[in-house]
Order: C-alpha cells, then structure tokens, then sequence
C-alpha cells in the first residue's frame, strides 16, 4: 500500500437517497421472516429482488428460488417477488394447496387495482413498460388477454392504434425513467387528448428520487458508477440518466470486482449510487476499491430524505 499523498486524489460523491426502498426492504424481511418462523425451505417464486448478493444470501438461509410454481412441491410454503404477478398465480397456488405469502411492492400493487378500476369503466389500457420484465407481466396478467396494450417507445406511443381514442387510458411501470415515461407521455396526450392518466404518477418514489439524486450529481462527476444488476429496471434506468444528464461515463457494476478501472481512467470526481435493490454493503464495498486506488474524499450529497416504511403482510406480522 503506497502512502496517500502518492495516490492520486478523488472526491467521491455518493448520491442520496440510494440503494433500498420501501418495497424492497419489505420483500427481503418477507423471506426472512417466513425463514425464522417456519424453517427452510421456503420458496420464492422469480429472485425476490433483482440483486444477485441479496439472492445468495437469502439461499445460503434457506430460501429456494424457482422460476415458475410447478417447481414447489405440493403444500410446501412459497412467496411472491417484489415485482408483482399475474392473477394465475395466486389463483393455481390456491388449486395446488401451497401456502403462500405476496411480496409484491405495495407501489406496484397500486398499479394493479389501478388497471382494474380503469378496466371497470371500460377504458383500453396503455402501459408504458419493457417487454418481458417481470413487472409487466404481473401487471398485464390482472386482466383477460389483450385488455393491456403494452407501449415501449415514443416511436410505439406515434404508432399505435386504439379501438376507440375517446376510450383510452394510460398506466406505467414503476421503475422507469421519468423523463423518457414524460416523452411518450405527451406524445399519448397529443394524439389522443381524452387519455385519462393515473391519478398519481405510477413512477414511484423510490425511483424518481434516485433519478433525481443522479441528476444533481452527473453534471459535477467525470464518471458515475451505478450499483445494480443488469435485470434491474431502475438501476439500468439510472446508468441512463446520469449519461442524459451530461456525464461523459456512466457504467453498471454489480459489485467493486466488476469496475474497470482502465475505462475509468483517473478521474478527480466520481459519483456512486446504487439501484433499489442493491444493498449499502456493496457501496462500502466500492468505496474501499477506490481507498485502494485514490486518496479519497467522500462527499454526501442529498437530494431527498425518504421515511418511507411498508408492513408485513398480516399473516407475517404477529407472533
């Protein structure tokens, strides 16, 4: 280990708020909870959050990970990921007699009775949303097959065609980024003007207020590194945003093993945050990978401060 005063300097500015949010804080202690409670297995239907660290350290307790129902043995116990699932779900664990716990987010929840009520009052729905993320799917499957029309892109926003434009809502998924949701957003509005729109933005807090910490931080770091996994929404989201919003390197690394520090060259500012998922671990983590490297100074920046908390389902919540 060289002397600091031979290390070159860097001011390291991480962004606050990062890392948990209300929802995953809340699926994690779903697991753990049923784990302490009735012993492993225990089951969860898809990663309960997109993290990897946060997986394999709930498997090292006993949690079993599967991708589909099918692989839980009859009457075993099985949770649902934050992420949300299509009514199916739910429905064939009840068919399969497996007791199971929902961890989906409370946010995304709220998009689920959202597209429901909208479905009621006989309204096409649009939900701006990436093709095939989990999120999507559950949101999708609460309603018969084509009642959700999904839309991706402005240039899908231009070309889509509604039954009927006087019979037109919109709805989105949680994690995107808020200003290319604002894009295809207007685009809706202009063609059809009688779009009704969520009474509250679907974004969540969680992650409008991550984007907004990257956002202060990007035009003053040479680079920006963003904690997260490359299946998670709004971590990918952030790398995004901090590129939008000037900064010349923004890269994903899931954890300090993965930064390549060639391509990170010899910055004087570096700006660190870490997605929803991601646990404040893995930033002690980086933040020690470049003490190896630089003489460091580590700067807080907060944008917001979040006292978010969600409750246990009630069948966790008592003794």
């Amino acid at each position: 280990m060289t002397h600091s005063s031979s290390r070159p300097k860097l001011t390291l500015i991480l962004a606050s708020p990062r890392g948990f949010c209300a929802g995953v804080d809340r699926a994690i202690q779903i697991v753990e909870t049923a784990l302490d409670r009735f012993g492993p297995p225990v089951y969860v239907r898809h990663e309960i959050v997109h993290n990897r660290f946060v997986v394999e350290a709930l498997e090292r307790k006993g949690a079993v990970f599967v991708e589909e129902l099918d692989e839980v043995p009859e009457g075993a116990r099985v949770i649902f990921s934050a992420h949300g699932v299509p009514k199916s779900v739910p429905a064939d664990a009840k068919a399969r007699e497996l007791i199971y716990y929902d961890a989906t987010c409370p946010l995304v929840s709220k998009v689920h009775v959202e597209a429901e009520r909208l479905n009621e009052r006989g309204l096409e729905i649009i939900l701006i949303g990436h093709d095939g993320h989990p999120e999507v799917i559950g949101t999708m499957g609460q309603l018969p097959e084509g009642a959700v029309k999904l839309v991706e892109t402005v240039a899908d926003a231009e070309a889509f065609t509604p039954l009927d434009a006087s019979k037109l809502a919109f709805i989105t998924q949680t994690t995107l980024s808020v200003d290319d949701t604002a894009e295809i957003v207007s685009v809706l509005k202009r063609r059809f003007p009688a779009i009704a729109a969520p009474h509250k933005e679907d974004i969540c807090y969680a992650t409008t207020n991550r984007q907004e910490a990257v956002k202060t931080i990007a035009p003053r770091a040479e680079a920006m590194l963003v904690i997260g996994a490359p299946n998670s929404s709004n971590s990918m989201r952030l790398v995004e945003v901090a590129a939008r919003a000037g900064c010349a390197y923004a890269a994903l690394v899931q954890r300090a093993e993965d930064i390549d520090w060639a391509a990170l060259g010899q910055p004087r500012t570096v700006g660190l945050t870490a997605g929803a998922s991601a646990p404040e671990v893995l930033v002690d983590e980086v933040v020690a990978a470049f003490r190896e490297r630089f003489d460091v100074t580590v700067e807080d920046a907060p944008v917001n401060r979040e006292s978010v908390q969600f409750k246990l389902p009630r069948a966790l919540a008592g003794q």
